[in-house]
């Protein structure tokens, strides 16, 4: 019988003030892989979160490794915060408050530009993001609270802008459910961004508030390969799933756009305007797309990915991520400006713009319904009693 490998953790040191990583011990977290790394999970390794003193390096004892290892469980902490609205003032993002019911995403893709917010809660922007996470149960309740202050005004809320609000671990929980309750008890707008076909057991509530023009979602398709998608986004909806999603909400009355990106340059572009057009077919009326971005920690995780999954493609892509941010992996001022500089960045916006003119995903769009927000009556008076 074969015997389970034993990976083990050893620290090493950070590189020190005016030291450069080639100075510093060399960690090789994002070069040796876990050995639940691949089965069901995007990331390939799990190194230390930046903010942390030292960092981890995995070590193979020398065990052959068995590959009928059980994979990674996930792990859910519950946490307990004060506010669940998030608002914002940024100029690069076309809203100024969302919620996420929970932090890390489940779906693992190797892409994901909020992996490296996991830092900030002392775990890695690797395997960590996807297995341990954290949940918000009291968000409903919460929002409810906030959605009742006499100072508050209403705009539209958006969901699923930083990890997905129905990641697997919301069947079990329920958080999103709960918060599209206190959405439509109030006939507060909210749109949704996913890319889980989980979206559709909520069609009872979102129906009905896109009959109001409160609601509208948009379903993330990044390839129709299967392969692709597996390895890329592990435990999101399978491709087939999320276009059957759109042809739900479709059916309940709910406005749905497709949202191609990220789109990886000589990777899955090439199937941009087919899923645009597999997506008008079902009915979605509208389209956004977004270009890969290799922020902080995604840029060695996605690197590792790559050289996994396709290595003989690897360094052309990487070329091209690289023409398109100045030379470098990510520049924000590159990635967040408003003109396009690149050629291959310019041509995948010209085939988006020419494909949307096509589909008419180009026509205007009424504003979600402002108008009809009120805090109910019942609400009120229990604020009243126990304010």
């Amino acid at each position: 019988m074969a015997r389970a490998a034993h990976l083990s953790f050893r620290p090493t040191r950070r590189p020190t003030l005016g030291e450069t990583a080639a100075d510093a011990p060399a960690a090789g977290a994002h070069t040796a892989q876990s050995a639940a790394a691949g089965k069901g999970r995007g990331a390939r390794s799990n190194a230390s979160g930046r903010y942390e003193k030292d960092q981890r390096e995995e070590v193979n004892d020398g065990w052959d490794l068995d590959e009928d290892m059980p994979p990674l469980r996930t792990d859910v902490t519950l946490e307990k915060p004060r506010k669940i609205i998030t608002f914002n003032n940024s100029p690069y993002v076309g809203f100024d408050r969302s919620i996420n019911p929970y932090r890390g995403c489940e779906h693992g893709c190797i892409y994901c530009f909020a992996r490296p917010t996991h830092a900030y809660m002392g775990l890695s922007p690797g395997l960590d993001f996807e297995s341990k996470l954290f949940a918000k149960p009291s968000a409903p309740k919460l929002l409810e609270k906030e959605l009742s202050d006499k100072n508050y005004r209403p705009q539209v809320i958006a969901m699923g802008t930083n990890t997905d609000p129905y990641q697997p671990i919301e069947r079990k929980f329920q958080i999103m459910r709960g918060i599209l309750g206190v959405f439509s008890k109030f006939n507060h707008p909210v749109t949704i961004l996913t890319k889980s076909q989980n979206i559709t057991r909520d069609l009872d509530i979102l129906g009905p508030m896109a009959e109001k023009n409160l609601t509208r979602a948009m379903v993330s398709i990044t390839t129709e390969d299967k392969a692709l998608a597996r390895s890329m986004e592990p435990r999101a909806s399978a491709p087939k799933w999320r276009f059957e999603a759109i042809n739900k909400l479709v059916d309940a009355g709910v406005s749905t756009g497709i949202m191609t990106g990220p789109m990886i340059p000589g990777l899955n572009d090439d199937e941009m305007e087919g899923i645009m057009e597999k997506a008008a077919e079902l009915g979605a009326s509208f389209s956004a797309f977004t270009v890969l971005r290799l922020p902080l920690e995604v840029s060695p995780l996605f690197q590792e990915w790559l050289e996994t999954f396709a290595p003989t493609r690897a360094k052309r892509i990487m070329r091209h991520i690289r023409d398109m941010n100045g030379g470098k992996d990510y520049d924000p001022h590159w990635s967040r400006g408003r003109e396009i500089k690149t050629p291959y960045a310019q041509l995948i916006a010209q085939r988006n713009a020419r494909t949307r003119a096509k589909l008419g995903f180009n026509r205007e769009r009424a504003p979600l319904d402002l108008s009809l927000f009120r805090v109910p009556a019942e609400v009120s008076g229990q604020m009243d009693l126990f304010g």
